[in-house]
């Protein structure tokens, strides 16, 4: 997208694309080819730019190294067609990216700097997930994932960033990183270049971030989630939470969004604006009118009284906080809450993570898990959720069985990080299906 707003011809070519972001890189014009065949290179690019996952054995891509083709990563490609001469804001961490790239972004719009931006989703403020700008400033989220086949540092370094925040770091990415420590080298990478001019935001709570910084930072650093640095009060009966740093306090957060992880990544934004020169006052102003990112607790639809909402959750963290949101939203009282969980990530189906899955599902009435093409038993990994937990190999037969358990006042929370087969679509056909036939 970024490409094409620069004038360039763009197509594109991968395996199972869906929605939103392929409806939204077709409403920008942007060709979508489904496949790699070698076929394509009869458009003859000026060049192609390589995702990270195209791996060797890939069609396309041997034709392009056998033709000696001219290739380039989509990070080295941003940072030199791009970044160059910008004032990079990134954000960077195992959770909260997409949310808190999105509301800094939105952040320094409302506060008049239009930014430049790179989203990895589709916020709900803002009609594009990438856009250029004729501006000083660009937020990007830096994902700690390695670049492509050929480069294997992590994306975010490709970046340069000055001004840099780390949400969290915990162990993820399984299918890459051997453990903890080797994403904590990454993540030393990143803060070894940032400039003494720059800033660093970081989350206090993250002991891995704490190693992270002790082995060297060369920036001026705060910290949020602890003493001395950016926090925020508990929430009064309005849900409105006090923010502040050190001994100074900003005034309120009011705002539509839900959980305390959705509190702290408006810290971190909160931090990482001031650096840029927008004060807290206005950053709090902005986020009371921020209306989040699809994919993030996002109500896909109501039928019958039942409610279905869309997450991105894919690590037992962000599923726990997740869960405690929802349930903090609708309240004692408020219905159950039905998980309808995929591990789907590569972390997920190698069932590196499986352990922790049973404390972080544990805030569900009912669990529902899609045990297709897992490497691990999830009925005996899952087992101490006892008889609030069903299992399915099958999509149809996994929708049947949410809509034979589902009633009036329930809410059904949906989390993968794919398309999931369509099952927020499929899933309220079925009860619109049932509904009728009740009626």
């Amino acid at each position: 997208m970024l490409a094409r707003q620069a004038g360039h011809r763009v197509t594109g070519c991968d395996a199972n694309v869906y929605p939103p972001m392929s409806t939204q890189l077709v409403e920008q014009g942007i060709e979508l080819i489904e496949g790699y065949e070698p076929s394509q290179i009869r458009l003859k690019p000026d060049v192609f730019v390589i995702g990270n996952v195209v791996s060797r054995g890939n069609p396309l891509m041997e034709e392009i190294l056998n033709r000696g083709l001219p290739y380039v990563s989509g990070p080295q490609w941003l940072s030199e067609q791009v970044l160059r001469g910008k004032w990079v804001q990134a954000i960077a961490g195992t959770h909260g990216k997409t949310t808190t790239t999105a509301m800094l972004a939105f952040i320094l719009e409302q506060a008049g700097l239009n930014p430049g931006f790179l989203v990895g989703g589709v916020a709900h403020d803002f009609p594009v997930s990438a856009r250029l700008a004729n501006s000083q400033f660009f937020v990007i989220e830096a994902d700690e994932y390695d670049t492509a086949f050929f480069d294997k540092r992590s994306k975010f370094v490709h970046y340069r960033p000055r001004t840099v925040v780390l949400n969290n770091l915990e162990f993820d990415h399984g299918d890459i990183f051997p453990n903890l420590a080797a994403i904590e080298q990454q993540f030393h990478h990143l803060v070894r270049i940032v400039p003494g001019s720059g800033r660093i935001v970081w989350n206090a709570r993250a002991e891995a971030l704490e190693r992270v910084l002790e082995r060297g930072c060369w920036t001026p650093n705060e910290s949020f989630n602890g003493p001395g640095g950016w926090h925020a009060g508990e929430p009064s009966a309005d849900g409105a939470v006090e923010i502040g740093f050190r001994d100074e306090s900003f005034g309120h957060l009011r705002w539509s969004l839900a959980g305390e992880h959705n509190v702290q990544n408006a810290l971190a934004a909160i931090a990482a604006a001031r650096h840029a020169g927008i004060s807290p006052g206005i950053s709090l102003s902005a986020l009371a009118k921020f209306r989040g990112v699809k994919r993030r607790l996002e109500t896909r639809g109501t039928v019958g009284g039942i409610t279905v909402y869309d997450d991105f959750a894919h690590h037992p963290t962000a599923i726990e906080a997740t869960l405690m949101a929802l349930r903090a939203r609708i309240g004692d009282g408020g219905g159950r809450l039905l998980a309808v969980l995929e591990p789907r990530s590569n972390t997920m189906r190698m069932g590196m993570l499986k352990d922790a899955l049973p404390a972080s599902l544990a805030g569900a009435d009912r669990v529902f898990c899609y045990a297709a093409n897992l490497g691990w038993d999830a009925d005996g990994a899952l087992a101490s959720l006892g008889p609030k937990l069903a299992t399915h190999d099958h999509l149809p037969s996994l929708i049947e069985a949410i809509v034979a358990e589902a009633r009036t006042g329930d809410h059904v929370l949906v989390m993968s990080n794919g398309g999931f087969g369509g099952i927020h679509e499929k899933l309220l056909g079925r009860l619109e299906d049932v509904a009728g036939a009740g009626s």
